[in-house]
Parts: C-alpha cells; structure tokens; sequence
C-alpha cells in the first residue's frame, strides 16, 4: 500500500446531524468532515434512526420529526445514509447492535460492492461499537471503535451491554478514546489498553476565539435581552440532570453570588424543574433561559461570559469545555473525565465539587480575578479539528496495513 493512496472509511455514528435536527451530534460531523476534506481520506457514514414500531400519530415525543429525515442526503460533502431500526425507548438497550446491524448491514454491503471500503468504525462505543463489529465481520474489514464517556460510563456498568462492548473491543484493530481519563476506564472494564490510543476532540477556531466582552454583552441584550452589566456566567448543556445545571441556579443563591447572572443555553425534559428551583430559591430574575442557541450565537454568550460551568455528573472530554477556553472564557467544572487534561492552570479555570458552595467559591475567584482572555485561548490552543483528522488519519491507516499484512 502507498502512502498516498485514498483509503475509504465506513463509519457508523448513531449520533449525527440531519435535516430535521441539525444540531445533534455536531462534533461527530465536524470530525468526518475534517477526515473527508483529506486528500488521503473518502468517508461514507450511516447514522441509524431508531424508530418504535407504531403508527406515527402514536409515537412518543421526539419521535414523530425523524420520519421526515431523508435516506440519504449530503452534509459539507460527506454523503450520509439514514437507515431506520426497530427501537423500544427504555426496553431495547441490550438488544440495539443486533437491531440496527440488522438494518444497515443490506445497506453496506450495496455500498461495499458498488467502491469497496478500507475499514469500518463506530463513533461510539454503545450501541454503535458491537453493530459496527458485525458489519466490519461481514464485510471481511478491519475495525475502529471511538469512545466518548457516557458510552463508557453508562453502558460499561450494564452486564449485557459490557459483554458486546468486550467482545467488539477484541474484534477492532484500534480503540479511540476522548482522554486519557476515560482510556483509563476504558481498561478498567477490561478492555484491550495496548489497542487504546487518546484522540482529542477538535476545535473550529475561526468560530471559537476572543472576542471584546462589551461587544458581546451587546449582542446578547439585543438577541436574549440579557443585562449588559454585572457578572455573567454562562452554563451550555441539555437540560438533563447529569449536566449539574441544578448545582449551578443553586450556586447562585449562595453569599457572595447576588450580583451574578447565570445564562442556560440548550433545551431538555429538566426546564421545568429548573424553573421551579430558581423561583423556590428567589433567583429567577438571574437565570436566563436561552433554549437551544444557534451555532454562531454559543461563541458570542461564550465571549461575552466572566465564566462558563458545568457541573456534570460525567463526562469523556466535553467539546463545551474546549470552545469555552477558545472564545477566553475559563472553566468551573468537576474532577471528572478528562477534566485535568484541560484545566491545566488556573488561567484555564478551576476544578470544584459538585456543591453548590464549592462552584459559587469558584466562579467568584474567577470573577474577582479574571485572567486575560487571550491568555485562556492559549490554552486550547493544540486542539483543533486538523490536528484530530490527522491523528485518526494516520491511526485508521496503520489499522488498514496491518490487516493486510503492508
């Protein structure tokens, strides 16, 4: 094999933007987008739909929207396949790999025949990594699993799901890991750790950098009609609970946050709960409720922010964490994850616990003493969606060598 030769990646990613939801799984697409804007790379992925079996008008919430999702459709280039899978919400865990390899894997094999495929890969570990083991078996290619926390963290204390995890792990030429943190639990469950290499996410730093606070804070009182004075701390997550976003509205309520403003920007099943908490603890009037921002307004709150929290309960290496530092906003975040990979310095922010007094104390030492925005992009610095393509780049391709014996 030369070199220079094009190497062609299946991958599969239940995880990925489509018409109908052009915000889900970003970071996924950025990443194959950066690996196909290679000359050395031409990349095929299938992002599965799971549907449950009824009639549309039956369907629980959420569900209804992804009929409209086409079978394929191109996004920057990458042509992306929409099968559909069986999927009983809160039942079919154990049984997703079987179900969606049992959808796609007609699919791949047209695509294979039509311009064969190098390697296949998952971009997660569960369920994509056990589905994506089956495929690469059919097709008689090698394997590359991505892990990316929750995957792990969730899926790796299930028996069932560990099992397939375990057994895909020992099929993959290369395991891809998110941290070292999270490689790390990726051996504890027995994994292959020879196999496992760290792969950093990516970054988009025409999108993510400083920009002046005041001219930021402009924008977001036009847009969101936020206060253009005094402290603000943004926190971007789903509204769920392991992101922590009732640790941060509680933090406000503790001595020495009275003037501080917390801005909350995604959406999720928790909005009510949270709303009810910062009326229960009289700090509505400093929680702002943005909903799901569009990509070019997270770097301007970002920008415009004294500090960005978030107390989640797990994470591998949230992309939030990198665009913060990016736009010069410095971190309160647990020790969690890879954390420590990225909060190396107190420019970078500050590492506290998951109580309320502990992340008010951080985000006043950061108020009081705020660091050099520029200073804090430093810090994010090595990440970038370049240097990720050319590391998975160079990793799928020694995969693909050693699997043909070059």
């Amino acid at each position: 094999m030369t070199p220079d030769k094009t190497l062609r990646l299946l991958s599969l990613s239940t995880l990925y933007p489509a018409s109908v939801r052009p915000g889900f799984g970003r970071f996924v697409a950025r990443q194959m987008e950066a690996l196909a804007a290679r000359p050395d790379w031409d990349v095929t992925v299938i992002n599965p739909i799971g549907l449950p079996p009824l009639p549309r008008r039956l369907l629980p919430a959420g569900y209804a929207p992804l009929h409209a999702i086409p079978p394929m459709e191109t996004r920057s280039g990458v042509p992306v396949y929409h099968p559909r899978f069986t999927l009983l919400p809160g039942l079919s865990g154990r049984f997703n790999p079987a179900l969606i390899a049992q959808s796609v894997l007609p699919l791949a094999r047209r695509l294979h025949a039509e311009t064969p495929f190098d390697i296949v890969d998952a971009q997660f570990f569960y369920p994509d990594g056990p589905a994506a083991a089956r495929i690469a078996r059919a097709l008689g290619l090698p394997l590359a699993i991505k892990a990316r926390g929750s995957d792990i963290h969730y899926w790796g204390q299930r028996p069932a799901a560990l099992s397939q995890m375990q057994h895909a792990a020992r099929e993959a030429g290369a395991l891809l890991a998110v941290s070292q943190a999270l490689a790390d639990d990726m051996a504890d469950l027995g994994l292959p750790g020879e196999r496992i290499t760290v792969h950093y996410t990516g970054l988009d730093h025409g999108r993510f950098h400083p920009r002046p606070r005041a001219a930021a804070r402009a924008i977001l009182a036009e847009r969101f009609q936020l206060p253009g004075e005094g402290p603000l701390v943004a926190c971007v997550g789903a509204l769920i609970g392991i992101k922590g976003q009732a640790l941060a509205i509680r933090a406000l309520a503790e001595p020495g946050m009275e003037r501080v403003r917390l801005a909350l920007a995604g959406t999720g099943p928790d909005e009510a709960t949270l709303r009810a908490l910062a009326r229960e603890l009289d700090v509505a009037h400093r929680v702002h409720f943005l909903g799901a921002l569009g990509h070019d307004f997270v770097p301007v709150l970002m920008a415009g922010a004294s500090a960005m929290v978030l107390p989640s309960e797990r994470e591998g290496l949230a992309n939030v964490w990198i665009e913060a530092l990016a736009c010069g906003t410095p971190l309160v975040i647990p020790d969690i994850g890879g954390a420590r990979e990225v909060v190396t310095s107190s420019t970078a922010g500050l590492l506290a616990a998951r109580e309320p007094a502990a992340i008010a104390r951080a985000l006043a030492a950061l108020i009081a003493q705020p660091s050099a925005p520029d200073a804090v992009a430093a810090c994010a610095a090595r990440f970038s969606w370049e240097a990720n393509a050319a590391a998975m780049a160079g990793l799928y391709r020694k995969v693909v060598e050693t699997a043909k014996g070059t």
